[in-house]
């Protein structure tokens, strides 16, 4: 049985930082992958 995809997308698990593994804080324009704290460090 096929789900509706309203149901797919608000059962998927929270998107997590590729580098540190916390729960990112998404906003709609973002793609990124990691957490601000750790985005930060790599333009340091």
């Amino acid at each position: 049985m096929m789900i509706s995809s309203v149901e797919f997308f608000e059962n998927l698990p929270p998107k997590e930082c590729a580098s540190c593994g916390d729960v990112i804080d998404e906003m709609h324009e973002c793609y990124g992958n990691d957490c601000q704290t750790c985005a930060e460090e790599k333009v340091l």
